[in-house]
């Protein structure tokens, strides 16, 4: 963490989507590292949200606004200069996109060519980190992880915009912000591929530890719609911690990072939806689960896995916690955000994170 703090104390770093369950885990990080935050995203889902439990919103420049809507992502790189972007920013869920697959394309492909059209722009702005999914990959349902350089691909209309995003990206960068030509442009941008990350303070529908809470707290059965589907599950800190080590070194070397990167668990936290439903429920006390999957199900991905290698060998980066330290980081979350304030339930989890 001090490394991460020497660099960051007083850079200004703009994030998108800061509302957002990733988002406000990292701008609490950010904050917390001494940066001055700048945030643009539109409201958070709920009341109940990280983002403003934390109250976050107190300790950063909170801007309120849609990446579709280039004249005002514009003014806010005008304004605040950041010398830093992290693009988190997105329609984030696949059921949704099945019905609303024209949102999910303006918003995950057309809002990401915005970010970058604005940051190509702003001069005093020099590495963006742009993050997709592990779900931008063609997937073969095969038993080995994605590398970096695969086939971007996708099923359905979430998946498949975000292979779309990460083929815009690799235009941007090698038409408008190639590393070979870098003394010309001082631009270095990659994207970043995440796997299933949970953590205190999500409320999404359709995804399975707020699932797993809102059942839990009103007494229900957990209905598990998938309950076979193996994901890269991980704590939000990890990818977030991944994404700041590689906004450094683009910083520090420039040429040598602008490209695309995995971060996923290691090969034991990989698991079933069930094994996680089950371990949440015994971390949390009580409930019960249920299987309610049908064979009219809308498709969703069975198998999905991630190879880390590049991010370990080249960044130095590795998860810090296995399957079970994160669903206990997880549910502690919600058995105390209640009782306790939520940023410095949130600060107390991420210096048990630095500890380990």
């Amino acid at each position: 963490m001090d490394k991460l703090q020497q660099f960051y104390k007083d850079k200004r770093v703009l994030i998108t989507g800061h509302t957002g369950f990733k988002g406000s885990w990292l701008s609490i990080l950010l904050k917390e590292l001494g940066a001055t935050v700048i945030g643009y995203s539109l409201d958070p889902y709920t009341q109940n949200d990280n983002f403003v439990l934390s109250e976050i919103s107190k300790k950063i420049i909170d801007v309120r606004g849609d990446i579709c809507n280039r004249t005002e992502l514009q003014k806010v790189f005008d304004e605040y200069k950041p010398d830093i972007v992290l693009h988190l920013a997105a329609q984030a869920l696949v059921r949704y996109s099945y019905d609303n697959p024209i949102e999910t394309y303006e918003t995950n492909v057309m809002g990401s060519i915005n970010v970058m059209e604005a940051f190509r722009k702003c001069t005093f702005s020099r590495v963006a980190v742009m993050v997709t999914t592990d779900k931008c990959y063609e997937n073969k349902e095969q038993f080995w992880g994605y590398r970096e350089n695969e086939a971007m691909g996708g099923y359905d209309p979430y998946s498949s915009s975000k292979g779309s995003a990460e083929i815009a990206i690799s235009s941007w960068r090698r038409s408008f912000m190639n590393p070979d030509k870098y003394d010309n442009h001082g631009k270095s941008i990659a994207s970043v591929r995440a796997g299933n990350v949970i953590g205190g303070g999500d409320w999404i529908q359709d995804r399975i530890i707020p699932d797993c809470i809102k059942a839990l707290e009103s007494n229900k059965t957990i209905e598990i719609r998938n309950p076979n589907a193996i994901r890269p599950w991980q704590h939000v800190l990890e990818p977030l911690c991944g994404y700041l080590m590689l906004a450094q070194k683009m910083w520090e070397s420039p040429t040598q990072y602008c490209e695309g990167w995995n971060f996923g668990p290691h090969s034991e936290s990989i698991d079933t939806v069930w094994s996680v439903a089950t371990k949440a429920v015994e971390n949390f006390g009580s409930g019960e689960i249920k299987d309610v999957s049908s064979a009219e199900s809308l498709h969703e991905a069975t198998l999905l896995m991630l190879d880390i290698s590049k991010a370990k060998f080249k960044l130095g980066w590795e998860p810090r916690m296995n399957l079970d330290q994160t669903i206990e980081m997880t549910i502690d979350w919600y058995k105390k955000y209640k009782t306790q304030h939520t940023y410095e339930l949130c600060v107390d989890q991420i210096k048990k994170y630095f500890s380990l």
